[in-house]
């Protein structure tokens, strides 16, 4: 069975609605009675501050986020920054606080649930933990279906939730009272230092929205959506905490706040005296309440559960986690492994640390600091590093002071938290550095950009800054990737023979792909549950794809791809797997002028990284010309040619054609490229005429051509036409488009490079 991927089936609506869900569920109905008992009412002020320090991480998490899409979240972008021991912290820490955090926003639900229905205490659990615990396996099944699903109802949970604080909050205004909410010892009866302990306990409250992050590869427009997601959702719901927070303590003096259903409580003290003496309503609004509190905490719920499961996907895809958790459900394209066994790790917490519900929240919270600290770290590493693949669609303001104070804010407030959490939290670090080295570190091939930013540069940095980044770095297969994009048997064994050598050459691996077209009429959703009509084709062509990578000897993995978009959908692919080389056959697609791109993406994008672009059915290889004229593009061509010469043992010919009476001066620059590309043994072909002309005659005598990309502009090609577009539609023999990728204007791409 192949590899899949995720779908990107969740709108801008759902995105946000993750975030504010979570947040809402934990800060307003489960926390406020905890809190103000324990820092008085200045725990508004607390949670303003959790909520400015939510926001400043909120802006590095967006950059970092429209920059790598990608299933996981903080995990993702700290393991390609920081490089796989980071990445592992990252990922347990993070895993582990969303599996805490689902099971505290259990224990709020079962709290609500205890009060509404009234449960049994069975054996050692109290009723509030069995509630949790059959809330818990409830929001298991609703991830265990699918991410459209779960942002469906997410939707409808924060729009039903919204519309019930609203109307609560009104109510509120009303019956407020400001000596109610100073009291006998004021706005500070424990004291102004009591607002960072309290924030410290609220914190768990903003967690939602970096939750969003990790469902960033099922997301629509990401570049657009995830920013405005990520940052709304952390003003809205602070704006709402102040709000309502202040107003239950404005109804209830902030000792008598209810520990267990504050909201509840505070409804049932508000509607009366904003309504009239009614019978009944106090009542009526009790419960009205106690169902929004359910809904709330049952978003939380649901949302967390759905982030650590992507989470486990990704380390899993990364290799850091045994990649049994991979596995994709047949029927319903969720990671159902990750969701089990996230699900089995709540269930533990519920059972054994259900019954002090601060110990479960600022568990979560400083395990997701620590995470929050190394994003920051990672962002200001892929700034400096000037990592090329790293071009973010939104930036962080004042860089670099904002990523700084993100990291030290959110360590510092780890130091207000108890000494059984950062004990906790302790043990999941040291457990996730022993994983690595014990297991991840030998399975793994990602380096970081901090380990090869410090390699590179091994003759001026300090011997100890060198040993250490080559101490934890990974020992796995360490080599690029060469994606191919097979479509059908007749151009499967070609595609693979180019993929195999460059990636036996460079000491890389394969990895094929099958697109697999969806129309626009059937969901991908709809085409996933019948994905095992698709199946027999898709296993087959993939399977052969193994067999013949076999005869180079080089690692290969294999991945179906459902999407709406075809071709187009190779280049998200080659970004989404970090291809370094993409290999893909033309097939008569109309490319823009012999690039690999299509009109408006050559005008809109740049490519991800390497083409190589098949006309021909079949390869009996024996010889190869290569012209050239000494472009970009035609280094790559020369990488190739080596590939299959030091591979398959081809004869390697270049091909430099001139203007009549410039054949000295040609073989000069065609011998001195040769040498310069380790080509010095090729044959070496100096021909004047006409460029299309020329290749034309000779290209038969040969078993392939490989032609650089022109970089001609976009404008000058249409109308003039373009040497690789003619040669692909007029030679008979195979031809090998290349095309590197290059940084150009807009001014470029449309007139050309002067």
């Amino acid at each position: 069975m192949s590899d899949e991927e995720l779908a990107k089936d969740l709108g801008l609506v759902s995105a946000m609605t993750i975030g504010i869900g979570t947040m809402i569920g934990a800060g307003i109905f489960v926390l406020p009675g905890v809190a103000a008992n324990a820092a008085g009412p200045i725990v508004v002020v607390s949670f303003v501050v959790g909520g400015v320090i939510a926001m400043v991480n909120a802006l590095s998490i967006s950059e970092l986020g429209t920059a790598m899409p990608k299933a996981g979240g903080g995990y993702y972008y700290i393991n390609r920054s920081l490089g796989p021991m980071f990445g592992s912290i990252a990922g347990m820490g993070d895993w582990m606080g969303l599996a805490f955090a689902s099971a505290f926003y259990c224990i709020g639900f079962g709290q609500y649930l205890a009060v509404f229905v009234g449960l049994p205490a069975v054996g050692f659990l109290n009723p509030i933990q069995i509630g949790a615990l059959l809330a818990g396996l409830v929001f298991v099944g609703v991830n265990y279906i699918g991410a459209k699903e779960t942002g469906g109802v997410q939707t409808v949970i924060v729009f039903v939730l919204l519309s019930i604080l609203t109307v609560f909050a009104v109510a509120g205004f009303f019956s407020f009272d400001y000596a109610t909410l100073a009291g006998e010892g004021g706005l500070t009866p424990f004291g102004a230092g009591a607002i960072l302990p309290g924030t410290a306990l609220v914190f768990v409250s903003f967690l939602g929205y970096a939750k969003i992050a990790t469902v960033a590869e099922e997301l629509k427009d990401p570049g657009r959506n995830l920013p405005i997601a990520i940052i709304g959702s952390v003003a809205i719901v602070t704006v709402v905490y102040a709000i309502l927070v202040t107003t239950m303590l404005g109804v209830i003096p902030w000792p008598e706040l209810s520990q267990d259903a504050p909201v509840a409580q505070a409804a049932a003290a508000a509607f009366p005296s904003s309504i009239g003496p009614i019978g009944g309503v106090a009542a009526a609004a009790a419960a009205v309440m106690t169902v929004g509190a359910l809904l709330a905490t049952a978003s939380s719920a649901n949302a967390s559960i759905l982030a650590s499961a992507r989470i486990n996907f990704a380390m899993g895809r990364d290799r850091i986690v045994t990649n049994w958790l991979n596995e994709i459900h047949p029927n319903f394209a969720t990671p159902y492994r990750s969701i089990l066994v996230t699900g089995g790790l709540i269930v533990v917490f519920i059972a054994f640390l259900g019954r002090d519900i601060e110990v479960l929240a600022k568990a979560a919270s400083v395990l997701h600091l620590i995470v929050y600290a190394l994003m920051n770290a990672a962002l200001i590493v892929f700034r400096e590093a000037d990592t090329p693949a790293y071009d973010p669609d939104f930036t962080v303001p004042l860089y670099p002071v904002t990523p700084v104070l993100g990291a030290v804010l959110s360590l510092g407030l780890v130091a207000f938290m108890d000494g059984i959490e950062i004990a906790l939290s302790a043990a999941f670090v040291i457990a996730a550095v022993v994983w690595y080295f014990a297991y991840a570190r030998n399975k793994t091939d990602q380096q970081g950009v901090l380990s090869e930013y410090v390699r590179s540069r091994g003759d001026t940095l300090p011997d100890q800054v060198v040993g250490a980044a080559d101490a934890v770095a990974p020992t796995g297969t360490d080599g690029p990737t060469i994606m191919v994009a097979v479509a059908n048997p007749r151009t499967e064994s070609a595609l693979i023979t180019l993929a195999g050598a460059v990636a036996k050459h460079k000491g890389g691996r394969v990895l094929a792909t099958h697109i697999v077209t969806v129309p626009d009429q059937t969901s991908l959703a709809t085409a996933a549950e019948h994905k095992a009509e698709l199946d027999t084709s898709s296993e087959r062509l993939l399977s052969d794809a193994k067999s013949d990578a076999e005869a180079f000897g080089v690692p290969i993995e294999t991945r179906t791809i459902l999407s709406h978009r075809g071709v187009t959908e190779v280049f998200d692919a080659a970004r989404s797997h970090d291809a370094d080389t993409v290999v893909m056959g033309y097939g008569g697609t109309q490319f823009a002028g012999g690039r690999a791109e299509g009109t408006i993406e050559e005008l809109t994008h740049e490519l991800p990284c390497d083409f190589l672009v098949l006309d021909g059915g079949s390869l009996d290889l024996s010889d190869v010309l290569v012209p050239t004229a000494g472009g970009p593009s035609s280094d790559l061509s020369a990488e190739v040619a080596r590939a299959l010469g030091d591979t398959i043992g081809v004869d390697v010919s270049l091909l430099h054609v001139v203007a009549p009476g410039g054949e000295d001066a040609g073989r000069t620059f065609l011998r001195e490229w040769a040498d310069g590309h380790q080509l010095g043994d090729a044959e070496l072909r100096v021909e004047s005429g006409d460029v299309e002309t020329v290749i034309g005659e000779f290209g038969p005598e040969y078993s392939l051509v490989v032609i650089g990309a022109t970089e001609r502009g976009l404008l000058s090609r249409i109308v003039r036409g373009s040497l690789a577009f003619s040669t692909i539609n007029e030679l008979e023999t195979p031809v090998l488009l290349t095309e590197r990728p290059s940084s150009r204007s807009l001014r470029e791409r449309i007139f050309g490079r002067r």
